[in-house]
């Protein structure tokens, strides 16, 4: 029998198959959109606008946690020209600590990040948060956690990878490097 909603994902969900939608991509840029800081108080993009981000789900308890520490090398790599890492804790595949201030605490201690955190957020499904729907307009959502998206310095997605790409990966670092050089848009 087949599937009438596409794969089933990691934990057994039954997953949608993927459909861009480059309308609801276009409508916003990425300045369009805040999440909330968890030192507290809003966290608007557009605070970055011209700059490049790299927003990336995380979660605590996951194989991948160890990307921290790669994360945390490319902001302290990048951040003088330009490129702003944001990681967005998210608990959507059920990985990660329910409360913000201990999620804080263990991304500090452990791995000394100094890169801004929002709160714990949605990334998927109809509850997600409005840039993760928006971001999975254009291509695709995460299906698993440490999912990069690169935010050109437009404010447009320029790609995505998931789990399984590291900070340090070639690619990624090349991707980086291109949004990097790439001019300013005019105002």
């Amino acid at each position: 029998m087949r599937r009438a909603l596409g794969l089933v994902g990691a934990l057994g969900v039954a997953l949608a198959p993927f459909r861009p939608d480059p309308a609801l991509a276009a409508e916003h840029t990425a300045w369009d959109f805040s999440f909330d800081s968890i030192e507290g108080g809003p966290m608007p993009l557009a605070r970055w606008r011209g700059r490049p981000l790299l927003v990336v789900n995380t979660a605590s308890f996951c194989g991948f946690t160890g990307q921290y520490a790669g994360l945390q090398a490319l902001h302290e790599r990048y951040e003088a020209r330009g490129l702003v890492v944001i990681g967005v804790p998210s608990n959507d595949f059920r990985q990660e600590r329910e409360d913000n201030a201990a999620i804080k605490q263990f991304c500090e201690v452990e791995f000394g990040v100094e890169f801004p955190l929002a709160t714990l957020s949605r990334v998927t499904g109809r509850d997600a948060h409005p840039f993760y729907r928006w971001a999975a307009a254009a291509s695709g959502p995460p299906r698993w956690n440490f999912h990069k998206y690169l935010v050109d310095r437009a404010g447009r997605i320029a790609g995505a990878w998931g789990s399984r790409t590291t900070p340090d990966s070639p690619e990624l670092i090349g991707a980086i490097e291109a949004a990097l050089a790439a001019p300013a848009p005019s105002a």
